[in-house]
């Protein structure tokens, strides 16, 4: 196992990372006197695959377990599961010692951690992300949220888990468009901070969508430490430097909200909007032509979107408007210098986002 420390003044806690690690969770979490009784909130796929693992190491270390399950896919950050799940937990509650476990994608880890965060004013909480996504990125920061059908994550909270439990063996039961998706983050943290990571993904992006534990290791390690490194730097994105993170997001979230949720997963939208923010960066002078054909090629190589589809302009434009990083009427996005480093930009011109987005569709 490797260890991750995300060294918070009053809510530290650790990242590990392993392979085969899921039952060992119950022995660590006894160590942390985190409660008695474990909600676990996660969907039928997960714990029918891996459910009896996990149930297995709770109960042999004095944890109660309950399972609640909620559907698959984005839909399920809304109120219409929010709450009903917050009943079901309400009912089954029975003592002061209950904590929930996120153990899903990212989707389930919002969810559930939104749930965490409103419940009782707040239980503690553990992060078991099943998806190379949430392994490499949601799962890890304390960001929780659901979404409202004018955009994401628009009623969330910071929330910080006790602790993150990554066993890559996991990823062995997703499919090829969920391994993309992460795969999609993955390169988001080579072009934000990390060349040599950009770098090893275009070497071995082969070797990741085949689940090779190694490589899968080894970015899901990198890309955690690069992440609890900003999370520590601006914990709440008050600094403007946990800003960074949502390179690609700010277009990539608009297609996901104008396309209902359900055209386009999470990494497929980052993906195009990458490809936005690093046409107008280059536009602007920001980024080379070979580092913008470097990051579109990478992007095309790994099989994720070319083209923006079934999603109109005007709808995108529209929902940009409510992104969280937008302040007192002004654009802000995240461009690239270079693979490697990027930008916080203001201001940047409306007619030069709608031509960077045409480039796209």
């Amino acid at each position: 196992m490797k260890t991750v420390n995300v060294p918070l003044k009053q809510n530290a806690y650790q990242i590990v990372i392993g392979r085969g690690i899921l039952s060992g969770l119950g022995a660590r979490l006894k160590s942390l006197k985190i409660g008695a009784d474990a909600a676990v909130v996660t969907s039928p796929v997960i714990r029918r695959h891996h459910g009896g693992a996990l149930a297995a190491g709770l109960k042999k270390n004095g944890f109660s377990v309950k399972f609640f399950e909620v559907p698959e896919g984005e839909q399920s950050k809304s109120a219409q599961v929010a709450f009903p799940l917050m009943e079901q937990i309400a009912r089954h509650d029975s003592s002061k010692g209950i904590f929930i476990i996120t153990f899903g994608g990212g989707v389930i880890g919002d969810l559930a951690g939104y749930v965490a965060a409103s419940y009782k004013r707040g239980v503690p909480y553990v992060q078991v992300p099943t998806t190379f996504l949430a392994q490499i990125d949601s799962a890890i920061g304390g960001k929780v949220a659901i979404d409202l059908p004018v955009g994401k994550n628009l009623i969330g909270a910071f929330c910080q888990p006790k602790i993150v439990w990554s066993d890559v063996s996991v990823l062995s039961t997703l499919d090829q468009r969920q391994m993309r998706n992460g795969l999609a983050e993955a390169v988001k943290y080579g072009v934000i901070a990390d060349k040599r990571l950009f770098s090893y993904i275009a070497r071995h992006y082969h070797r990741l969508l085949d689940r090779q534990p190694a490589a899968l290791e080894h970015v899901v390690v990198r890309c955690s430490r690069i992440k609890a490194g900003v999370v520590t730097a601006d914990e709440k994105e008050t600094k403007g430097l946990r800003t960074i993170l949502n390179f690609g997001h700010t277009v990539g979230h608009a297609l996901e909200a104008s396309g209902g949720y359900n055209r386009y997963h999470h990494g497929e939208a980052v993906a195009l909007g990458m490809r936005v923010a690093a046409e107008i960066s280059r536009q602007k002078g920001m980024l080379s032509a070979a580092d913008c054909q470097k990051l579109n090629g990478l992007l095309s190589d790994i099989g994720l979107p070319k083209k923006i589809k079934g999603v109109p302009l005007a709808g995108i434009l529209r929902i940009m408007q409510h992104d969280k990083k937008f302040q007192k009427g002004r654009n802000r996005f995240v461009l690239a210098q270079k693979i490697g480093k990027v930008k916080v930009v203001a201001g940047v011109s409306p007619s030069l986002i709608q031509k960077a987005i045409r480039t796209y569709m």
